[in-house]
């Protein structure tokens, strides 16, 4: 039936088959991409091994370069997916990051928009007694990290005029810096510096509009996309919406690099997805962390009790950070963007939607 859909031409393609896989049955996902069993479009991708040293990659959590799986599909250059690269333990720190460190001012969430500043200051020190205890009923109130939609670190995007300014920003993650860096010069991509991120938080009933990511001032360097916790599918299409989507599956740990062409490709997230095991979580989320860290390593241990909340969290979620280089070297923002704007994100619905009509509408418009 999605071939079917994708022939069809037409007015919107991509809409169509956004919407067929935002409604079937997860047992009708034939035609998704699956990189841990490649075949048909896919094909190995070489990665640049000696850009980065053995050392860098543990620093960073990551195997060795050499032993990376990454593969591009026919059609798209410039589109790399990496299997699962990180060393046992390591998600869970960026797991953590982003639900205990990344919400915390001076970064920016959705849920500025509609309480006082002083009640968004620590949502981890006020779910983390809620999300320990909470059951599996559908109507238990949800905490504020429940709530939360998106987190934007360094250069915060400006969801109103849909750019970025040189008046607001913070402080970028250095650890989280570190792995972009690391990764995108595995990809080829030496000397990429992270200057903003956006983090996404679905759950179950959530989807990512249909958008393409071209904020950024410099499109020669690549989007990288990270993803933990339950699966999705993803879809990358074309340069207009009347091309037909390719729709592939993400689980946890698995990064995607968009460069090149495919860097300024239409894309979404139709539909969050049990992790195909089976299990409350994916297996490799339940591999700890190695006692002896290398000098130097970003990623730190989680508690015990940090990682209850954070798994709990996780058993119906999904979090992904999409980080972006947005000044070439040397390159300013222009003068007027720097006056316009006050950096403030509209709805939470404009981005991440909830499963309902209205906001489903809104959101396939992105």
């Amino acid at each position: 039936a999605a071939a079917a859909l994708s022939r069809e031409g037409g007015e919107d393609a991509f809409r169509r088959l956004f919407r067929f896989y935002r409604q079937r049955d997860a047992a009708d996902l034939r035609g998704v991409v699956d990189f841990s069993a490649p075949g048909g479009q896919v094909f190995r991708s070489q990665l640049s091994i000696s850009s980065v040293s053995d050392q860098d990659a543990y620093r960073a959590g990551l195997q060795p370069v050499s032993q990376w799986k990454a593969y591009g599909l026919n059609g798209y250059p410039g589109f790399i997916f990496i299997l699962n690269p990180f060393l046992p333990g390591c998600q869970r720190h960026w797991v953590r990051q982003c639900l205990k460190l990344y919400p915390q001012k001076p970064n920016v969430c959705n849920l500025d928009l509609h309480m006082a500043p002083e009640k968004t200051t620590d949502l981890w020190g006020q779910s983390k007694e809620q999300l320990r205890r909470k059951g599996s009923s559908k109507w238990e109130p949800r905490s504020l990290l429940e709530k939360l939609r998106w987190v934007t670190l360094g250069y915060h995007y400006n969801w109103d005029t849909k750019k970025y300014s040189a008046n607001h920003h913070t402080p970028f993650p250095s650890d989280l810096a570190f792995l972009s860096e690391q990764v995108a010069a595995a990809c080829g991509f030496r000397g990429f510096q992270a200057q903003a991120g956006i983090l996404n938080y679905y759950h179950f009933d959530s989807s990512l509009g249909i958008h393409v990511d071209e904020s950024e001032l410099d499109h020669s360097r690549p989007l990288l996309s990270f993803s933990f916790g339950q699966s999705s599918i993803f879809l990358l299409g074309g340069l207009k919406r009347e091309e037909a989507p390719t729709a592939m599956f993400m689980h946890s740990g698995d990064i995607m690099v968009m460069s090149g062409l495919s860097r300024l490709l239409y894309h979404a997230v139709p539909r969050v997805l049990p992790n195909p095991e089976g299990t409350a979580l994916p297996s490799c989320l339940d591999q700890p962390l190695a006692s002896d860290l290398p000098v130097g390593s970003v990623i730190e241990h989680s508690s015990d009790e940090d990682w209850q909340v954070c798994a709990k969290y996780l058993q119906s979620s999904r979090i992904n950070m999409t980080i972006r280089q947005v000044l070439a070297e040397g390159q300013k923002f222009p003068e007027e963007s720097e006056t316009k704007g006050t950096g403030q994100a509209p709805s939470e619905d404009s981005h991440c939607e909830e499963n309902n009509r209205a906001k489903r509408h809104k959101s396939d418009t992105v």
